[in-house]
C-alpha cells in the first residue's frame, strides 16, 4: 500500500506539542517533519523580544517567489514617507490573459491606479502586474536589492520581474533569500525604525493581516487569538520543485512580536494534492516554533 504524504504529515501533527520545547529540540523536529514531508525545508522563528533565531536550514539559499512583495511594499511605503515618490496614479498598461493581476485588471476599465493602492495590492493580493510597476519606480530588480542592502540585508537578492523570477533551478542564486534573512528583513520592517514610520507600520500591518493568500500555511498553525499578517509565496512549474513559502509576522498576548519565515520545496511528485499537502508542512513548522518559543 502506498501511503501519501499527507498521510504521513498528518501522523506527525498527532505528536504533542512537546515535542519540541526548546532551540535544542525544534531543529531535529524541523528535520523530521522535513524527511516525513519528502522535500527540503527551510524555517526561521524569529522572537524581536529576545532576539532569540530557531530554525532548520536558516543559512540555505531558497527562491523567494512572492515572499519579495512583503519587503517591496514596505520599501514603496517608505519611499511616499521620504517624499521620494507620490502617491501619484500609475498608468496600468496592457495585462495579459496570462497574467497574475487580480487587482490591476479589475481597475483596467479606469486604466490606473494610485501608487499606494498598488502596493497595498502586492501585499493582499500577490499582483504582478502591480509589483513590476512598482518595481520600475524603484529601480528594478536591482534597486530592490541595493535598498535592502542599505536597509540591512546583506543576502536577499531580486534579479528578475515577475513572472521570471519564480524559475530558480538549484543552485540558481538569483532571486533568493534565506530564512533567517527573510525573518530578519520582516522584523525590522514592522520592529524597527529605519524602514518606517509608526504610521507606516500600522498601514502595512493592516494589509497583512487582511491578506487571505496564507490562512492554510504558517497561520493555520498559530494559536487562534494570536493577531497575524503574512505573505505567501507559490512556485509550481515544470522542471523544478513546487515551492510553497510563507512569511509571517504575529503578536502572542503580552508578549513582542514573533516573526517566521518559512520555504518549502515539495518533491513535486504528485501535482493534485500537492498544494494542500504542502500548506500542511508550513502549518506544522509553525506549530513546533509556537511550542519551542514559548
Amino acid at each position: 500500500m502506498t501511503i501519501s504524504r499527507r498521510h504521513l504529515l498528518a501522523a506527525g501533527s498527532l505528536l504533542p506539542l512537546g515535542c519540541a520545547t526548546s532551540q535544542h529540540d525544534l531543529a531535529p523536529a524541523l528535520a523530521a517533519l522535513e524527511a516525513r514531508a519528502g522535500g527540503r525545508l527551510g524555517f526561521a522563528a524569529l522572537d524581536t523580544g529576545s532576539g532569540r533565531l530557531l530554525g532548520h536550514r536558516l543559512d540555505q539559499r531558497f527562491g523567494m517567489c512572492s515572499t519579495f512583495k512583503l519587503p517591496l511594499a514596505a520599501l514603496t511605503l517608505r519611499a511616499v514617507e521620504q517624499h521620494e515618490l507620490q502617491d501619484d496614479w500609475v498608468a496600468l498598461g496592457e495585462i495579459s490573459p496570462r497574467d497574475f493581476a487580480p487587482a490591476t485588471r479589475a481597475q483596467l476599465p479606469a486604466g490606473r491606479m494610485k501608487l499606494l493602492a498598488l502596493a497595498e495590492a502586492v501585499q493582499t493580493t500577490s499582483d504582478n502586474i502591480a509589483a513590476n510597476l512598482l518595481l520600475a519606480r524603484l529601480g528594478g530588480p536591482a534597486g530592490f536589492t541595493q535598498r535592502l542592502r542599505a536597509l540591512g540585508d546583506p543576502v536577499t537578492r531580486l534579479d528578475r520581474v515577475e513572472p521570471l523570477m519564480n524559475r530558480v533551478l538549484p543552485g540558481d542564486e538569483r532571486d533568493t533569500t534565506t530564512p533567517a534573512a527573510m525573518a530578519q528583513t520582516v522584523a525590522a520592517i514592522f520592529t524597527g525604525e529605519r524602514w518606517l514610520q509608526p504610521a507606516g507600520r500600522a498601514t502595512l500591518r493592516r494589509w497583512a493581516e487582511a491578506t487571505r493568500t496564507g490562512v492554510r500555511r504558517l497561520r493555520a498553525g498559530l494559536p487562534a487569538d494570536w493577531p497575524a499578517g503574512d505573505k505567501t509565496g507559490t512556485g509550481l512549474a515544470a522542471g523544478m520543485p513546487d515551492r510553497t513559502n510563507d512569511v509571517a509576522i504575529m503578536w502572542p498576548p503580552g508578549r513582542a512580536p514573533w516573526v517566521m519565515a518559512a520555504y518549502f520545496e515539495g518533491p513535486g511528485s504528485d501535482s493534485e494534492n500537492m498544494p494542500a499537502a504542502d500548506e500542511a508542512v508550513l502549518a506544522e513548522a509553525a506549530r513546533l516554533a509556537v511550542a519551542a518559543l514559548r
